[in-house]
């Protein structure tokens, strides 16, 4: 496995385009990028290729002010389907292999089946249109405490929607973050998701900070993922305590846990 780093949420005290040094001087092996602003792509791909840092993954953009994605909304189906080809020309050029949707946080009142029946369609649509350039497309779910009415959230639903979807170009990004927020045991939630994780992140809990700082048991995590069979980027997408450089003195043992 391979450990890389969210340079949306680490190395912020440096532009984008120099983070993907420091995560390279730091030891990462990659990079992925939350939502690359148009007007940055072509600058972070010169970085990448400069710095011999591949991006791994983006987002699909998650609508304008405060949305969390688009993916499950009735009302947005043609912004969604504007913003997966736009991520699919910046995946071209940043030559990232996954891509990462939000599903979205569905407005009250909003009828939960026919938001799923979007969803269902919008990711199928994802999982074609990134199928004929080789990204992989991820759906990742996310705890409601951080991020409340967010529709896609827990394990169990977003593995019956891949097996229902049985697409062979839609997998699961799994945070160990906030699956140890909304699972009650990390480890066993792991290795129910098993060959479905297509993508993983981390963070400690609670706070969303280095490992060290909270509860989480990496040492199992990481125990289980192995034993899932996952050979792909583990990704660091913590809240730095202090500055991201003063707070690596976990990578080491982290590095040796992946091997």
């Amino acid at each position: 496995m391979k450990l890389i780093a969210n340079i949306s949420m680490m190395f912020t005290e440096l532009p984008l385009p120099d983070r993907l040094v420091a995560a390279a001087q730091a030891g990462f092996d990659g990079v992925e990028i939350q939502f690359p602003a148009l007007d940055e792509t072509a600058g972070i791909a010169a970085a990448s290729r400069a710095s011999r840092m591949p991006v791994t993954l983006i987002n699909v953009p998650r609508g304008p002010g405060d949305a969390v994605g688009l993916a499950c909304l009735p009302d947005q189906q043609d912004a969604y389907r504007a913003a997966v080809q736009s991520c699919a020309k910046q995946a071209e050029t940043l030559k990232v292999h996954k891509v990462n949707v939000l599903s979205g946080r569905p407005a009250a009142g909003a009828d939960r089946a026919a938001c799923m029946e979007v969803l269902k369609s919008n990711l199928i649509y994802t999982a074609d249109v990134m199928a004929q350039i080789g990204v992989k497309v991820m759906i990742e779910p996310v705890n409601r405490t951080d991020v409340p009415g967010f529709f896609l959230t827990g394990l169990d639903e977003p593995l019956s929607l891949l097996a229902e979807l049985s697409h062979p170009n839609l997998a699961l990004q799994f945070d160990f973050y906030h699956m140890a927020i909304t699972e009650p045991d990390l480890s066993e939630a792991i290795r129910r998701a098993g060959a479905q994780i297509g993508h993983v992140q981390f963070a400690d809990t609670p706070g969303r900070h280095e490992p060290g700082t909270g509860s989480v048991d990496f040492v199992a995590a990481l125990k289980a993922l192995r034993e899932t069979g996952y050979n792909g980027e583990v990704s660091a997408e913590y809240n730095p305590e202090h500055t991201t450089t003063e707070g690596l003195d976990w990578m080491p043992e982290f590095k040796r846990m992946l091997t």
